[in-house]
């Protein structure tokens, strides 16, 4: 891979969760503020909103992968549909209501789901050692710590705190984004003869391998329970450990810079000598301690489980990439050439889709519940309810993914 096509596949990827991360960690605190913070909205109605993206990720085998695989060059295609999520996002950064705020998001989503799996095909497209992976999607977590520093530079400067700011700056990225990509290296769809004209179709068949089986319903599983990080946690720092809302973009960006150092310097060393069932069985179990930490800060002096909850936001990151950016070498690795488009979607499907839609929902349900804004201490039993589902599904996957083939692949 020359320098020209791997700079150009890194800024992809920095757009790409620059984009995501401009809105992703802020929104959930903004539709559940009361009156005159946000939008009032319910758990169960945030729920609903956020979990848009879930929703719109489920179709995004039959969309996005089908159309990739088989009709449209990928880098025109993803062009494309971020130069039409650059102006959804524009509208919706103007919305009041939650049936407007709903439907735009769900427009958005719909354009913006299928490029989170056809980023990942056209990088592994390009690749020649899947190993190097890592190496390039790595700035896709800068753009994510890039999008939150920008954010916080901008409320800094005594701009109102609203959803308007991080969907406006997720609308920028998208615009420069949609015009970048058609500078990509060409990616056309598969030569090969397939046997089903319907790519997601033969991507579907891959469920009949167990080892794949239990690979995705653990990955199903996994990924409800990390709504619980992804929607509460701005309002747990804020509520709980008194971090300032202006401070929380630089915060949370703790576990992006850890997933970075994870993505640079770990990940390629980790597959190569311990195989992909030991890495992301390691990831698994990054994120049950640092729901312990989240469960137990309530309970102590402020002055040290502050700084400890900060520091537990490293085994997100690192939680992250050992199990979910090494799930998608995997699926590149046992995914036939002609349908890796749509296998990278299957996976987006099963966790970015079912798997993330309903965990919001269980989220904002165990939200409703617990009432964790109406007590500090209501946190504790909120965080425990995802700190035993992980610890249940690290020890399944120790268990029962025996994945030898996969794992020979990566260290030879």
């Amino acid at each position: 891979m020359n320098w020209s096509i791997r700079w150009r596949l890194s800024f992809m990827m920095f757009l790409q969760y620059a984009i995501w991360g401009a809105w992703a960690p802020f929104l959930w605190k903004y539709l559940t503020g009361p009156a005159g913070e946000g939008l009032g909205m319910s758990g169960a109605q945030a729920g609903i909103v956020f979990g848009m993206l879930a929703l719109a990720c489920i179709l995004a085998p039959f969309t996005g992968g089908q159309i990739a695989d088989r009709w449209v060059s990928t880098e025109k295609f993803l062009g494309v549909v971020h130069l039409g999520s650059a102006i959804v996002l524009y509208y919706l950064a103007k919305a009041h209501g939650f049936a407007t705020v709903t439907t735009l998001m769900g427009a958005y989503c719909l354009l913006y789901a299928p490029t989170l799996a056809l980023t990942n095909s056209i990088a592994f497209h390009h690749i020649e050692d899947q190993r190097i992976f890592g190496q390039v999607r790595v700035l896709g977590t800068l753009g994510w710590i890039f999008a939150g520093f920008v954010l916080a530079f901008w409320r800094n400067m005594g701009t109102p705190v609203g959803v308007a700011d991080c969907v406006l700056l997720a609308a920028a990225f998208s615009l420069i984004q949609g015009l970048f990509c058609f500078f990509l290296p060409h990616t056309p769809p598969a030569k090969e003869k397939a046997a089903d004209p319907l790519a997601f179709r033969e991507a579907f068949v891959m469920l009949k391998d167990k080892n794949f089986l239990i690979f995705m319903i653990i990955a199903f599983v996994v990924t409800t329970e990390l709504q619980f990080y992804y929607g509460p946690t701005e309002q747990f720092l804020d509520q709980a450990m008194k971090v300032p809302g202006k401070l929380t973009p630089i915060v949370l960006s703790v576990a992006q810079a850890a997933e970075l150092l994870a993505m640079a310097l770990l990940l390629s060393y980790a597959l190569r000598n311990w195989g992909v069932r030991k890495t992301m069985a390691l990831g698994t179990i990054a994120w049950p301690l640092r729901y312990v930490v989240f469960a137990l800060a309530p309970l102590g002096p402020l002055a040290v489980m502050k700084p400890l909850v900060i520091a537990s936001l490293t085994l997100h990151g690192l939680g992250y990439t050992l199990f979910f950016v090494a799930s998608q070498v995997y699926v590149d690795m046992v995914a036939p050439k002609h349908i890796r488009a749509s296998a990278q979607s299957l996976l987006a499907l099963v966790t970015l889709g079912i798997g993330t839609w309903l965990g919001v929902q269980f989220t904002g349900l165990m939200m409703d519940y617990f009432k964790p804004a109406e007590a500090i201490g209501n946190w504790t039993p909120f965080f425990l309810v995802p700190c035993a589902l992980t610890v249940a599904c690290a020890i399944a996957f120790l268990l029962f993914f025996k994945d030898t083939k996969s794992e020979s692949k990566v260290t030879s």
